[in-house]
């Protein structure tokens, strides 16, 4: 009884148990994979704002240097010279060319103040974009180890799904044969994006991949719009962010349909249809829009 008992305490999980253990981790996996590609978009935006500081920080010095040329001329000469001033005006020389001689002196005091505040303004423009870039460059760094950290941890995460798929389906990775079905006929840039889609079914996803031959949900979205001449981010929450949400009743093929509080997104290509890379161990399939109760819908701008 004890062994009877014993055995069925350690008994195998069925294929069942470990397919709802498998879809589970595969859908926490695939939103730590959007976060990672959001991760690597802000990066990809720190790298620019750093070249473009890098490149306005030599402009910035030049202005100083011409700047501080001309106030240190000026202070050579108001040394050597000594203050003039008003007084000095009255002192020195006659009535009658009095007003001139002041007029004369306040545009001289006038041309000075421009070059001090040219040059104090040189000087702030410069330190901080100094102080910018030297910001930048930190936040780039730590982008960098925080992104390698996150990649070491999905891949650490993969490799124990990939165990449990092995297990339960003998292999890890689904295999299938190249699409070659008809392709629906539809008009614009939709059309573009939905047969980039259609094209694209039977190739394998891949977190944070985005072609030629392998994808990850957002990937492939991105990648059929770009094929019609739009882009899209490489991430959910950023592509439910710039396209414009319709309802339901509203999709059209080439629409985007969103699950999983922006988790995952797939390319509706109509008759209630979809195109999309599940998550890993997949391949890229056409399936029912209702796998999971959509999010929201958007229509690319």
């Amino acid at each position: 009884m004890t062994g009877s008992l014993a055995t069925a305490a350690h008994a195998a999980p069925s294929t069942s148990e470990l397919t709802k253990k498998i879809e589970a981790a595969s859908n926490q996996l695939e939103d730590i994979t959007e976060n990672y590609n959001k991760m690597n978009i802000s990066l990809k935006k720190t790298i620019a704002d750093e070249k473009k500081l890098a490149a306005s920080l030599a402009p910035a010095q030049a202005a100083l240097k011409e700047a501080s040329a001309r106030v240190g001329t000026l202070a050579s000469t108001t040394y050597k010279q000594g203050r003039i001033g008003p007084m000095t005006a009255l002192l020195t020389g006659g009535q009658d060319d009095l007003v001139d001689k002041i007029s004369y002196l306040d545009q001289i005091t006038r041309a000075n103040q421009r070059d001090i505040d040219s040059y104090t303004e040189a000087t702030e423009n410069f330190s901080s974009r100094q102080a910018a870039l030297k910001a930048t460059q930190a936040k780039q760094t730590a982008q960098v180890n925080a992104l390698a950290a996150r990649k070491t941890q999905i891949q650490k995460d993969i490799k124990k799904l990939m165990a449990m798929r092995t297990e339960a389906y003998g292999q890890a990775q689904e295999t299938t044969s190249k699409y070659t079905g008809p392709i629906p006929t539809i008009a614009g840039s939709a059309g573009k994006a939905v047969t980039f889609a259609y094209n694209q079914l039977g190739e394998a996803y891949e977190f944070g991949a985005d072609g030629p031959s392998t994808w990850d949900c957002s990937g492939l979205t991105s990648g059929a719009w770009a094929a019609a001449g739009k882009s899209l981010p490489h991430n959910t929450e950023a592509q439910w962010g710039v396209v414009a949400h319709i309802s339901r009743s509203q999709l059209q093929p080439g629409d985007l349909v969103f699950y999983r509080s922006l988790g995952h997104v797939a390319l509706y290509v109509g008759g209630g249809q979809i195109i999309d890379a599940p998550h890993t161990g997949t391949v890229v399939k056409k399936r029912d829009m209702d796998i999971m109760t959509p999010y929201g819908y958007g229509r690319v701008k």
